[in-house]
């Protein structure tokens, strides 16, 4: 309840107004919700992830420690969309936002970045061994079968992981870095990780280079 005071002009006393702000007030909490988690799994979205990522960061320089990004995505989730339905899919992403959530520790968090793509800060714990323990039991536990009413599902997933601080100082940087590593994981073969190294992002850039000069080529 909110209550405002004003004067009253019959007995020189005084009108106390209560008004009740209790739903206004849901309201409010629900548009923040809505702006920092993922409708359809409940996750955090790419904001707030962003959001902790920093925040982890600032911590990193005060205690000399080490934070891990890990990239992922579901593995034959596209073919179950395909085959099954929209429906079934989004059950499989709540079920698999759900698994990822029981792999991790209170501490770390996992993010909804896009269709079936995840992103997992993980902080406070020596790197890079605990990253790949990580990486190692979200391979295991993404594996298992899912059950979705009549239908049991198995996927599993890809993951690429950076660390900083020496793989990048900032969100972005260490979210496209962990994305090159995911890329190379993928051409290693589903279902394993990899560590960003620098001449993954050498080759994206003389993939791109080459992309424009295609492009140029093509209008001259």
């Amino acid at each position: 309840w909110s209550s405002d005071v004003c004067s009253s002009d019959l007995d020189g006393g005084w009108v106390s107004v209560h008004r009740d702000v209790t739903e206004e007030r849901m309201n409010e909490r629900k548009i923040v919700q809505l702006a920092h988690n993922d409708v359809l799994t409940g996750l955090p979205n790419r904001l707030r992830l962003h959001d902790q990522i920093s925040a982890s960061l600032k911590g990193l320089r005060r205690d000399d420690d080490s934070v891990a990004i890990l990239c992922l995505d579901l593995d034959h989730f596209k073919h179950v969309n395909d085959t099954l339905g929209h429906p079934v899919g989004d059950q499989l992403l709540k079920a698999a936002a759900a698994r990822l959530r029981e792999c991790l520790r209170e501490s770390d968090m996992v993010a909804r970045t896009g269709g079936d793509e995840f992103a997992i800060v993980q902080r406070g714990v020596s790197q890079p061994h605990a990253a790949s323990a990580l990486a190692e039991r979200l391979i295991e536990a993404m594996h298992k079968p899912f059950d979705l009413g009549e239908h049991q599902v198995v996927i599993g997933t890809t993951i690429g992981i950076a660390l900083a601080p020496q793989d990048g100082d900032g969100a972005d940087v260490l979210l496209k870095n962990a994305d090159l590593a995911l890329y190379r994981a993928k051409a290693v073969g589903r279902g394993s990780f990899s560590f960003f190294a620098a001449e993954m992002d050498l080759k994206a850039q003389l993939r791109r280079v080459l992309e424009i000069d295609l492009r140029s080529e093509e209008h001259t």
